[in-house]
């Protein structure tokens, strides 16, 4: 009987990994019903990762009403495992999925802070924060407002800043902040090792993705630099270049400055979770997946941890697009099978359960 792991993250905006676990898993078995297929969905700090982690772990999910991005009132879920720790997510709360059109130089982490607020009203102390898919770049600026932290311009006028407006900070109270924060451990997971600021930071690498123009860029670039040098000056702590801190438009700092939090690899977290070591001790093949298979797909998204525990098992990846070149998948020994295969992308988007049972059907009958 051989052993199949079957570890997807989720195909974005069209079906969630344990969609994409469950739908793989049914054609393995139809094309080989001897098989013994073991269901480990994945996520790496963004989407979906509150429903991965409790999945793996136990535990409930609750709701909150919280700001969106774009400040319209919106119901996001969180986790609570059974040891008590608080899973948040911020592509429930702040991701570019829970707004309307694209704003990035107005869209906040207000929502974000609410849904921290919210457990911590609950009595929650111990969080998992998983930053992916963020629509802002606000620098945690929004968060910390809704925990507390003052914000003030040049007219000692309190203010939540957003994007557009951070270089208009003159002035900050984080001993206004909630006090329970300083009382709670956070741990941060993200997929990204990007500094604050600079060519390399959030604004540079991540703004065009949530719309904003060449100029638009230059400006929240500024005021990332400019909210550095603002807390710098408040708590004599550079966080701006540690690995992470421009993850999720910044939310990274701001969760390192204001939460006194720890960044992790969100993928080594969750695989650590899901025991997935021991799971792959005895497999014969691990089939993984995404909605896009790209060179960031190897650095600290979902398939890199897995690739980094697989060994020697031979490895799948199903997905939506493979923009790869071949001689990177044959550096990583990698097999990849495209739902799009054959057709029109705009094709497999409108149906992409059809073409992922296709795929998978692939893959059944090579390996049966």
């Amino acid at each position: 009987m051989r052993k199949i792991i079957v570890a997807p993250d989720s195909f974005k905006g069209s079906l969630g990994a344990r969609q994409v676990a469950d739908i793989i898993s049914e054609e393995l078995l139809a094309a080989c019903p001897d098989c013994r297929v073991v269901k480990l969905p994945l996520a790496d700090g963004g989407e979906g990762s509150v429903e991965t982690i409790i999945a793996a772990t136990g535990g409930s999910i609750e709701e909150a009403r919280i700001l969106s991005p774009d400040d319209r009132q919106i119901t996001a879920a969180f986790g609570i495992t059974p040891d008590g720790k608080a899973v948040l997510e911020m592509a429930q709360s702040s991701g570019i999925t829970r707004q309307i059109g694209l704003h990035p130089m107005t869209s906040s982490t207000y929502g974000f802070g609410q849904l921290i607020l919210h457990a911590l009203e609950m009595g929650l102390r111990d969080f998992y924060l998983c930053i992916g898919g963020s629509a802002t770049t606000d620098g945690g600026c929004g968060m910390a407002a809704a925990l507390g932290v003052e914000f003030l311009d040049e007219s000692g006028r309190c203010f939540v800043p957003c994007g557009a407006t951070l270089e208009n900070i003159s002035g900050m109270d984080v001993s206004s902040i909630d006090p329970r924060v300083s009382k709670s451990s956070f741990t941060v997971l993200c997929d990204v090792n990007n500094p604050l600021y600079g060519t390399n930071g959030a604004a540079h690498i991540y703004g065009p993705q949530k719309g904003a123009s060449p100029q638009q860029v230059l400006a929240l670039d500024r005021g990332l630099r400019h909210v550095s040098d603002i807390v710098v000056r408040v708590t004599g702590v550079d966080y701006s270049q540690i690995p992470g801190a421009g993850a999720a438009g910044g939310l990274g700092f701001g969760c390192l400055a204001m939460l006194g939090a720890h960044l992790a690899s969100g993928i080594d977290t969750i695989l650590h979770l899901c025991d997935f070591r021991e799971h792959t001790k005895d497999a014969d093949l691990i089939i993984t997946g995404e909605g896009k298979l790209d060179a960031q797909s190897f650095a600290g998204k979902a398939l890199s941890g897995v690739l980094h525990l697989a060994k020697d098992i031979p490895i799948v990846s199903i997905c939506g697009i493979n923009d790869c070149d071949e001689s990177l998948l044959r550096e990583h020994n990698l097999t990849v099978f495209e739902t799009s295969d054959g057709i029109p992308i705009e094709e497999s988007l409108r149906a992409p359960e059809k073409y992922l049972r296709i795929a998978a059907a692939k893959v059944g009958w090579l390996y049966r």
